[in-house]
């Protein structure tokens, strides 16, 4: 089976209300029920990431994300699937309960 993240995306620092929670809780217990679940997570606000440079000699380190963007990503999960028609019915599904727009990537293999 392949694997796959899928990217939930906001375009605000607003946490997850109760009802998503809820909705989430309830997509991440379907996906393990079914074979599909890898890990998932929920990430801090754009703000308190650290971009980390070490590719030539000391390492540089800048607070703050990468890309100054409109949208960012504030969770994931990584699922597996026989294919991909069932990893974008899987994506549709976390994008229903989470209620964001998610993107759907492979991994390499």
């Amino acid at each position: 089976m392949a694997q796959y993240l899928m990217s939930v995306l906001n375009d605000t620092d607003d946490l997850a209300t109760a009802e998503e929670m809820a909705a989430i809780d309830a997509f991440n217990e379907q996906l393990q029920a079914e074979g599909h679940w890898v890990f998932a997570g929920g990430l801090a606000s754009p703000s308190t990431a650290t971009v980390v440079d070490g590719r030539d000699g000391e390492p540089v380190f800048t607070d703050g994300p990468y890309v100054e963007s409109k949208e960012h990503i504030v969770g994931f999960w990584i699922i597996e699937a026989p294919h991909l028609d069932v990893a974008l019915r899987l994506a549709a599904l976390g994008s229903k309960h989470c209620n964001r727009r998610v993107e759907l990537r492979p991994f390499l293999g």
